[in-house]
């Protein structure tokens, strides 16, 4: 765990009551996740920021955060070690539903989230940084239209194709994630580079799930076989 993680807890519930309240009324949340930097790194603390009506997608992030990541092929870990490595200690993600700009996300050069706008002790020095995401653009985001196609094919109708939509739907918001915050570490690097990156990270992590997914599936089927001869 992120030594970061129960002082961003335990800051965000000691809070003043008022501010406190008025967040609440306004249906502001914030949840807080890690994502894993390697053995040898504290792992990437991350604050879910998001509106009451949209708890079950800051908990799909998270989960893409602590399941997904480390279940992703280590190629694709290593094309970000370098990324994370530079990230600030506690980065912000401000979970919209839509950007009117129609983008995906955004770096933000300046925290604007009001409770980490200005660094505090309780977060022992670490630095902040903050990005945004718009999920329901991310659901609709045609990533990679004909090989999607293909791989939804694969998977008859039932649970197991609602549990590739979900892997799939998780996976689209960590490559955001990873994309955006490869923006916030190397601002300069050109969007071409940063987006090469993360649809590869995509596709990579996609079609490994899909293959344990269906290798998974094939073993079953071939067990049942077997009890009944």
């Amino acid at each position: 765990m992120s030594a970061l993680r129960p002082l961003i807890e335990a800051y965000l519930a000691d809070r003043p009551k008022l501010a406190r309240g008025l967040e609440w009324l306004r249906g502001r949340r914030y949840r807080v996740g890690e994502l894993s930097r390697g053995s040898e790194a504290a792992p990437l603390a991350v604050v879910i920021a998001h509106r009451r009506r949209d708890a079950f997608h800051a908990r799909r992030i998270a989960l893409a955060f602590e399941q997904d990541w480390p279940a992703v092929p280590s190629s694709c870990q290593e094309a970000y070690e370098v990324v994370l490595a530079g990230a600030p200690d506690l980065i912000v993600l401000d979970l919209r539903r839509q950007n009117r700009c129609g983008c995906l996300g955004h770096r933000h050069p300046i925290v604007r989230a009001e409770p980490f706008s200005v660094v505090h002790e309780a977060f022992g020095g670490g630095t902040v940084g903050e990005i945004d995401i718009a999920w329901q653009q991310v659901e609709a985001w045609p990533a990679l239209p004909l090989e999607e196609t293909a791989l939804d094919a694969r998977f008859f109708e039932g649970s197991r194709l609602d549990e590739f939509h979900e892997r799939q739907a998780r996976l689209r918001l960590l490559s955001v994630f990873l994309h955006e915050t490869n923006h916030l570490v190397n601002p300069h690097e050109p969007e071409e580079s940063v987006r090469a990156r993360s649809v590869s990270f995509y596709r990579e992590a996609l079609l490994h799930y899909v293959e344990e997914a269906c290798a998974t599936m094939s073993f079953t089927i071939d067990r049942s076989f077997s009890r009944m001869e």
